[in-house]
């Protein structure tokens, strides 16, 4: 009890995969849902949003699939780092280009999801997931 409460689990322990488990499951359901499902089909009005930044409109289609299709992959632990680095990158360039402008507040979600998906990228999606059965 002493090292749960005071030194934390190792992680690769089944507490700490148990975490790491919840965490992708939330995250990778809440981009998903929350960001990714718009853009299923990117609309004319996203992809104007995309061309206006500077990059190509196949751009709008690879945010598409990094925030929709990559959060349902991490949720399910299924080619998690791959994954992690698709979305890094989507939110790097959604908090430092897209929103370059704008206040901190309306950049918060987007680097917390680079944030967390970093944190996937580096550690991998534990036990708990569908890389681990394919690992077997």
């Amino acid at each position: 009890m002493k090292t749960l409460l005071l030194g934390g689990v190792k992680m690769n322990s089944a507490v700490g995969d148990l975490g790491l488990l919840i965490l992708r499951v939330f995250t990778g359901l809440s981009l998903a849902y929350a960001h990714g499902w718009s853009k299923v089909p990117p609309g004319e009005g996203f992809v104007k949003t995309v061309t206006s930044m500077g990059f190509p409109a196949e751009m709008a289609y690879l945010t598409m699939l990094a925030e929709f299709f990559g959060g349902l992959a991490l949720a399910a632990g299924l080619l998690t780092r791959p994954v992690a680095l698709a979305i890094v990158i989507n939110f790097l360039v959604a908090g430092f280009i897209a929103h370059a402008a704008d206040p901190y507040a309306r950049k918060e979600l987007p680097f917390l999801f680079l944030a967390v998906s970093t944190m996937f990228l580096c550690v991998g999606a534990g036990r708990f997931s569908v890389d681990r059965l394919l690992k077997k």
